[in-house]
């Protein structure tokens, strides 16, 4: 299946960017409403996949320092088709923002997959949600979108 990529203002796509991260990050992996939208999103760039019938099905979010996160895919539709095709398209709109590299918050357990991919930590490890994350960081022309499922 392929999938329709498109930048969205938040303001006016807000609705389906909220249905699918509460869908994914609130109801099934328990983050809290609060920490989930927490006040970085009305000044992000936000993106949305669509399937072929034109439901949204995914949507991330690239922060102006270069954080890419809140990345959060329906069910039915997680498979490394939708990540790849998303992370092409956000980089490439990164990189005509002039960013040259991405960070994202890790999940200490998958510290190891993204840093054999080109990720170098930045930072202290912290807490956000009450799990442990390591922020990695890597130049936009040597990401590998391969590592990348949801990310929080």
């Amino acid at each position: 299946m392929s999938y329709q990529i498109h930048q969205v203002d938040w303001g006016s796509q807000d609705n389906p960017i909220r249905q699918i991260r509460e869908r994914v990050f609130v109801c099934e992996l328990n983050i809290p409403k609060a920490i989930e939208f927490d006040g970085r999103d009305t000044t992000a760039l936000h993106f949305i996949a669509y399937a072929d019938n034109g439901e949204p099905v995914a949507t991330a979010r690239l922060c102006k320092d270069g954080l890419l996160g809140r990345i959060a895919v329906l069910p039915p539709h997680r498979n490394r088709g939708i990540y790849s095709q998303m992370l092409t398209f956000i980089l490439s709109n990164a990189a005509s923002n002039g960013l040259e590299s991405i960070c994202i918050n890790c999940l200490l357990d998958e510290v190891e997959r993204f840093k054999n991919k080109g990720f170098s930590p930045c930072g202290c490890v912290f807490m956000e949600a009450g799990i442990p994350r390591q922020r990695l960081q890597c130049p936009i022309s040597q990401c590998d979108s391969s590592p990348f499922t949801m990310v929080h």
